[in-house]
């Protein structure tokens, strides 16, 4: 599929996003220890999430929205729980070690990202419902970027 002026946008406000990242520019503020290191357990997962999708994507990972020509729906592993699950591990690590940092600017660059996560994957999504006509299944069984919590059955 051919890659759009979409594409490149997107990917340079998030690489831009994550180098402002890097920096603290805001005082920080208190946070209990505890929550300090369950903060910090989050941001791990977070990473352990991203890695495990970047592996199972295999040769479909690409850094652009616009899926490769021969790329394959992957619908097992992680993504059994999550259609953007590299998002999810990137949201559950930006988040996490801002809260570690106590810092409001990295918790404000967090949510940007997660904010451009979400039009990234709408833009993305429409690519993947042209190119595989399973997508919209999928699409019904998987949340976007967190698994669906099941109600118990009365």
């Amino acid at each position: 599929m051919m890659k759009s002026w979409k594409d490149y946008l997107f990917v340079s406000i998030q690489f831009l996003l994550f180098g402002i990242y890097a920096f603290d520019f805001l005082p920080k503020f208190e946070i209990p220890q505890l929550l300090k290191y369950i903060a910090l357990v989050i941001s791990i997962l977070g990473v352990v999430i991203s890695v495990l999708s970047v592996l199972q994507l295999n040769k479909n990972l690409t850094v652009f929205p616009t899926p490769k020509t021969d790329s394959e729906l992957i619908t097992f592993g992680m993504y059994k729980f999550s259609r953007h699950p590299i998002y999810s591990g990137l949201i559950l690590f930006t988040l996490g070690y801002a809260f570690f940092k106590a810092s409001y600017f990295k918790i404000a660059i967090a949510l940007i990202l997660l904010l451009l996560f979400y039009f990234k994957t709408n833009y993305e999504e429409q690519k993947l419902l042209q190119k595989f006509s399973n997508y919209n299944d999928y699409k019904k069984k998987v949340n976007r970027f967190f698994p669906k919590i099941k109600k118990p059955q009365a």
